[in-house]
C-alpha cells in the first residue's frame, strides 16, 4: 500500500456514481436534465473527480455548489458545464463569478445591482436563478405579489440573464408527502404568473434526491441529484429500493497494534468500559479527528477479517480499540472496513449514522483531510 493510505483511506468508486446519475435519468424523464449537486467537496467524496467523471454524460445540465469558491475550484478544474451557487454569494467574488461563467442564487435586491453592475463593466450577463421561499423559510423570495414584482425587476435588469427560477422542498424525505406537494403548488403557480407577465425561457426546476425518487410529478426541467447521486437514501422514509442505486464510498484503515487485557482492564478515556474477562484487543489508528464519529463509542462495530468487531470505550481523536477476541488470527497490519463491505458482512453510512446520532449525509461530509480518496472507475 502506497505511502500515507495504510492508516486510512476512503475508496470512492466513480462508476457507481455514474450508475446513480443514469438510474434516475432513466426515471425522471426525456425533457427533463440532471444537475449533479457536489457542494461540500461532493458530499466528502470529491467534487472535482465526481464533476468529471459526470460530465461527459448527454444527460446533464449542470453542477450545484453551496459557495463561490466551491465553484472556482470546478473551473480551475476544467469543469465547463453550467455551475449554479444555490447559497447567497458575497460582492467580492462577483466579477469573477460572471467572467467565469457562474450562475448565483437570486433573490437580494442588492446581489442583483452589484451582479448587474460587475456584467456590464465587463460587456457580459451574470446568469441568476431566482430562489424562492416556499415553505423552507431560509432564502428565497415568497411565491407574492413582491416576489413577482422582484423577478419583473430582475428581468428587466441590464446585465442579468434570468436562467432559472427554483426552490426546494423541506420534507420531501418524509412518508407524508402533505406538506411538499403544498410547496409544489406554491411554485408552479408562481411560475405561471411570471409567465402570465410575459417572462419565458427560463428553467424550472424544485425536485431534490427525495423529490427524483418518489415524486415524478416535481421533475420539470431540471432535477438536482444530491444525496443520492453518492448512492445513499435522503431518509429512512424514502423508498429508494426502486432504483438500484450502489453507495459509492468505502472507508478502511488498519489494525496497528493488538494485546490480550485481562479482566477488570479499562479501556481508552474516561474508562468508560472496563473488560469483563480477558479480552483481545485491536487499536485502528483513525479518530474523530479523521471525521469518524465520536458518538460511535461503545455502539459502533468495524469489519476485520469478514466479521464484526464491537468498539470498547471512547473513540479518541486519532484512534480507537475494538474487540476482536472471537475472530481468529487477527494481527497487526489486517485490513479494516469501516464502511463498505468484507464478505457477506456490509457496514454502510446509515448505520453508523443511526448508531452516533448523526445522519448519512453529516457522516460523508465530515470525513476528514487526513483521510486520501482513492478513485476507481469512471
Amino acid at each position: 500500500m502506497e505511502q500515507g493510505y495504510a492508516r486510512g483511506y476512503a475508496e470512492i468508486d466513480l462508476d457507481a456514481i455514474v450508475s446513480n446519475m443514469l438510474s434516475m435519468k432513466a426515471v425522471v424523464g426525456e425533457n427533463t436534465r440532471m444537475m449533479g449537486v457536489v457542494k461540500t467537496n461532493g458530499y466528502g467524496h470529491g467534487s472535482v473527480p465526481v464533476a468529471r467523471a459526470l460530465e461527459k454524460l448527454d444527460c446533464m445540465y449542470g453542477f450545484a455548489v453551496a459557495t463561490a469558491e466551491e465553484a472556482f475550484e470546478l473551473r480551475e478544474a476544467g469543469i465547463s458545464l453550467p455551475i449554479l451557487v444555490l447559497g447567497h454569494t458575497f460582492p467580492d467574488s462577483y466579477g469573477r463569478m460572471v467572467e467565469e461563467n457562474i450562475s448565483a442564487a437570486l433573490f437580494r435586491e442588492d446581489t442583483a445591482r452589484l451582479l448587474a453592475e460587475e456584467a456590464v463593466k465587463r460587456n457580459k450577463k451574470a446568469g441568476v436563478h431566482i430562489k424562492v421561499d416556499t415553505g423552507m423559510g431560509r432564502i428565497g423570495v415568497r411565491p407574492d405579489e413582491e416576489g413577482l414584482a422582484f423577478v419583473k425587476r430582475a428581468a428587466q435588469t441590464k446585465g442579468l440573464a434570468l436562467e432559472g427560477v427554483f426552490t426546494h422542498f423541506a420534507r420531501a424525505d418524509e412518508r407524508d408527502k402533505t406538506s411538499v406537494r403544498t410547496q409544489l403548488r406554491l411554485f408552479t403557480d408562481f411560475c405561471g404568473k411570471i409567465e402570465e407577465a410575459g417572462i419565458r425561457g427560463f428553467r424550472k426546476h424544485c425536485s431534490n434526491s427525495a423529490g427524483i425518487l418518489e415524486m415524478p410529478e416535481a421533475n420539470m426541467d431540471i432535477v438536482r441529484a444530491g444525496i443520492s447521486l453518492y448512492g445513499l437514501c435522503p431518509s429512512p422514509e424514502v423508498n429508494g429500493q426502486d432504483l438500484p442505486l450502489r453507495p459509492a464510498l468505502s472507508l478502511y484503515s488498519t489494525v496497528v497494534y493488538v494485546k490480550w487485557l485481562p479482566a477488570g482492564s479499562p479501556v481508552s478515556y474516561g474508562g468508560t468500559y472496563v473488560t469483563d474477562k480477558a479480552r483481545k484487543i485491536a487499536t485502528i489508528p483513525l479518530g474523530y479527528g479523521d471525521g469518524y464519529p465520536r458518538g460511535l463509542s461503545g455502539k459502533g462495530e468495524v469489519l476485520i477479517r469478514g466479521k464484526r468487531a464491537p468498539i470498547l470505550g471512547r473513540v479518541c481523536m486519532d484512534q480507537f480499540m475494538v474487540d476482536v477476541t472471537d475472530i481468529e488470527g487477527v494481527c497487526e497490519g489486517d485490513k479494516v472496513t469501516l464502511i463498505g463491505r468484507d464478505g457477506a458482512e456490509r457496514i454502510s453510512a446509515e448505520e453508523l449514522g443511526e448508531r452516533s446520532g448523526r445522519f448519512n449525509y453529516e457522516l460523508v461530509c465530515l470525513l476528514g483531510k487526513r483521510i486520501p480518496r482513492v478513485y476507481i472507475g469512471g
